[in-house]
């Protein structure tokens, strides 16, 4: 599905990622760890094509494309999808008019009609009960007075409005508490299927409690330096990132 080979960028005059190569397979969940500023948000900022990050060199290809060939809005309707490690509020518009002009915005793009009223409706009603949103959330305006727990809860109900291919869920635990950890990442569980696949991006084992990756990569000054199962994430919890850098010597 996703294919990056010695891939370098940099945001400004800074390298960050210094010869990333990684293969993801449809169906894998892979979780990306690192210490900060190893390059674990760069990658994925590189993947849905922030402007801000520059690729020097190496490729990546999704689905046989060359994404780096591709504006940001081409990727997202090809299906890739990032959860936001700080979601934004949209002051002035609707949750509901947002995901409606997203899920036909897609629609539009593979060719498809757009969803009359009523069955839109019906698919936001059946998605949001996945991670259990309250529907009073959706005539606010996106993530407008939203709690740390519902802003999180909002990017799973969009992916799985969306219903992308690949997904990125970049330090999603972050300043969540156990019940609303256990909320999001079930809601993330039920929408894996044999033909998605996703990056997991944390600093810690307990996300991976919930969503068991099947590959684990650490990340560390822009490469990676280690991959393994997902006891290589209980290893980190136990010893820290300290033995790896020791092995590295």
């Amino acid at each position: 599905m996703l294919k990056i080979e010695n891939l370098h960028a940099k945001v400004g005059d800074k390298e960050i990622l210094k010869g990333v190569s990684l293969t993801i397979n449809d169906g894998e969940i892979h979780a990306l760890m690192g210490t900060n500023g190893a390059g674990k948000s760069t990658l994925s900022n590189v993947i849905v094509g922030n402007p801000s990050y520059e690729v020097t060199e190496g490729s990546i290809t999704f689905n046989a494309q060359d994404l780096l060939a591709m504006s940001p809005e081409e990727r997202a309707h090809a299906g890739i999808f990032m959860s936001f490690q700080a979601p934004i509020e949209i002051p002035g518009v609707s949750m509901t008019n947002f995901m409606r002009a997203a899920v036909n915005a897609r629609r539009e793009a593979q060719g498809k009609e757009p969803l009359k009223s009523t069955d839109f409706l019906k698919i936001m009603r059946e998605k949001r009960k996945l991670v259990e949103i309250d529907q009073k959330l959706m005539n606010r305006s996106v993530n407008e007075g939203f709690s740390g727990g519902e802003r999180k809860r909002n990017e799973i109900f969009q992916m799985a409005m969306l219903e992308p291919t690949f997904c990125i869920l970049d330090e999603t635990d972050s300043g969540l508490d156990v019940d609303a950890l256990r909320i999001v990442a079930e809601g993330f569980n039920k929408l894996r299927t044999a033909e998605t696949s996703a990056v997991v991006i944390t600093h810690y084992q307990r996300l991976l409690d919930y969503i068991r990756p099947d590959f684990v990569h650490v990340l560390i000054d822009g490469h990676i330096v280690k991959s393994g199962t997902a006891e290589l994430a209980q290893q980190i919890e136990e010893k820290g990132f300290d033995w790896i850098k020791e092995e590295l010597g």
